[in-house]
């Protein structure tokens, strides 16, 4: 088989998107399977492995973090001809998207397409609303004529399902359980960050408005006042609501920026709870990462994290939005520090039986899938014609 795969996002940007495929790339090269990226060229550097094309691109004006791409189609469209791939995987329906799905359709090659974003409830946080049935119409363009939609829950396969996307296929998230470990718990942590507070409250993601950071932001400030010198929160990432939250916050609260690798698996490991407001997830990467260190996560009940959480059983589901719930949930939970270890240890268990692994396997025979029923669709019509 041979695959070309489209994205707007790829390492070393920091998001869900970027290390899904980064690490889906790295199995195809295991797995002896010959594909091309196509993605912004910003983001890749000397040593990578994989076949790459990439194009110009420029900031997004809502989020500078994030890039638009520039494709050529021509020139994207003449290198799709030389590599002669057998299946297109298009991981973006916009700008990098576009020129693989034209090339699909142009010459009748069996495609599938990744949703890997709730765009439509962004739209809300950014004060664009009114273009989220501009949005869904696109969306049902984009996908229409694609072998199969794959989404990363069953929350998300419930949403697409009720927009009228057809083809649906279940293609789930792995963690690294080597890495993210209960056994990288370390004092180490406390005396680097001068926290001396019996639990450390973690977030970890980008700060920006869909990730309902008012919620956490009013959660810091609102915490009773008992509670307040028993906890210290710990901010790892980066984004444009990052000033504000900064600026408001009180004396128990770090700011890390963004951490990777070893030092975010050993942040998760030495804090105690795992807070993430989000309701805008498709699947929720960092709460599996989180629950593969043993931390208990509060999550809102949203989104594929709640596909992740069993109620007081791995974590917290609290109403999205409700940051007095919030605050109800921790001065009730941080009292309760050996049903959080209960909790935590749960949590790892759902992510030992969750294998990147046996994952992208499922994934590469929807691949196969794909491309033999298009196939026997082509026979067909060649028998019918003749």
């Amino acid at each position: 088989m041979r695959l070309a795969l489209f994205t707007d996002t790829y390492v070393p940007d920091t998001n869900g998107v970027a290390g899904t495929l980064h690490r889906l790339s790295k199995h195809l090269n295991r797995r002896n399977i010959e594909h091309l990226l196509f993605t912004p060229q910003s983001v890749i550097d000397g040593n990578h492995a994989t076949a790459v094309h990439s194009v110009a691109n420029i900031p997004f004006f809502l989020y500078p973090e994030c890039r638009i791409a520039l494709p050529s189609r021509t020139v994207i469209h003449r290198e799709l001809q030389a590599f002669r791939p057998d299946l297109l995987h298009i991981a973006t329906p916009f700008n990098m998207g576009l020129p693989g799905l034209k090339y699909a359709l142009k010459h009748h090659l069996p495609h599938v397409i990744s949703y890997h974003t709730h765009f439509d409830r962004y739209l809300e946080y950014y004060k664009l609303k009114s273009m989220i049935p501009l949005y869904w119409k696109y969306i049902q363009w984009f996908h229409r004529a694609s072998d199969a939609t794959l989404v990363p829950s069953q929350e998300t396969f419930e949403e697409l399902r009720q927009q009228g996307i057809q083809r649906l296929k279940l293609w789930s998230r792995g963690v690294d359980c080597e890495l993210y470990t209960p056994d990288k718990r370390t004092p180490s942590i406390r005396q680097r960050y001068n926290i001396s507070a019996p639990l450390i409250l973690l977030y970890v993601g980008r700060i920006a408005p869909e990730k309902d950071i008012d919620t956490l932001a009013y959660a810091i400030q609102h915490l009773p006042e008992q509670m307040q010198p028993r906890v210290h929160w710990v901010i790892v990432g980066d984004g444009p609501q990052l000033p504000k939250l900064r600026q408001g916050a009180p004396s128990n609260v770090t700011f890390t920026g963004y951490l990777h690798g070893e030092a975010l698996a050993t942040m998760y490991a030495s804090a105690d709870l795992f807070v993430f407001p989000s309701p805008t997830e498709t699947f929720g990467n960092v709460v599996l990462e989180a629950m593969a260190s043993g931390l208990p996560a509060m999550v809102a009940n949203a989104g594929g994290v709640k596909n992740l959480v069993t109620q007081h059983r791995n974590g917290i589901l609290f109403e999205p939005g409700d940051g007095q719930a919030l605050v109800r949930e921790i001065s009730y939970w941080g009292a309760n520090e050996e049903a959080l270890r209960s909790m935590g240890l749960e949590g790892r268990r759902l992510a030992e039986q969750r294998s990147w692994e046996q994952i992208f396997d499922k994934l590469i025979e929807d691949y196969e899938e794909a491309v033999e029923r298009r196939g026997r669709s082509a026979n067909q019509r060649i028998i019918t014609a003749g």
